[in-house]
């Protein structure tokens, strides 16, 4: 694969998925347009668990190849945010849309995992967790991420809760 230095400022090199800064500053921008049009969004948080022994260098891509595939709309935003954590910015949307994405995205990685485990005698296992909110002035955009995290990192794969993030 050829480097391609148009995208080197929003993309994440090794997965080609948006990067950490691009991602904060879309969604710190929609997160007041939703607040102004009282619309919904939700933040997924999605942790691919890769055992140690795996040195494969394009299984992220892969990953997050499947990740892509299940958002249908051009405004999904799916971006990596660390080494273990990549995030999934669903705009407007209500809570029937941000199950139809886990449920999109659960399907997709649990086929990938199979296809995988064929081909390489081990599946792989992630952990998901969702939060949906409906912008106040009483929340900050800063705990949804709070929330999406923590709930990621103690989930389960199969939990498809939808945790919903009310100010007071």
């Amino acid at each position: 694969m050829i480097y391609s230095f148009s995208n080197s400022g929003f993309r994440d090199p090794e997965t080609g998925v948006y990067n950490q800064t691009y991602f904060m500053e879309v969604f710190h921008r929609e997160w007041y347009r939703h607040l102004r049009e009282q619309q919904s969004l939700a933040l997924l948080y999605l942790s691919p668990l890769l055992p140690g022994m795996i040195n494969q260098p394009h299984l992220l891509d892969f990953f997050t190849g499947r990740v892509q595939a299940s958002l249908l709309r051009a405004t999904d935003l799916l971006a990596r945010l660390n080494q273990q954590l990549f995030a999934v910015g669903l705009f407007n949307t209500d809570e029937a849309g941000t199950r139809t994405v886990l449920e999109r995205i659960n399907l997709q990685l649990r086929e990938f995992s199979a296809e995988y485990k064929q081909h390489h005698g081990i599946g792989l296992d992630y952990r998901i967790a969702a939060c949906l909110c409906l912008p106040n002035t009483d929340i900050k955009p800063e705990l949804l991420f709070i929330e999406a995290e923590s709930r990621c990192m103690k989930n389960d794969r199969t939990n498809n809760d939808v945790l919903h993030i009310t100010g007071n």
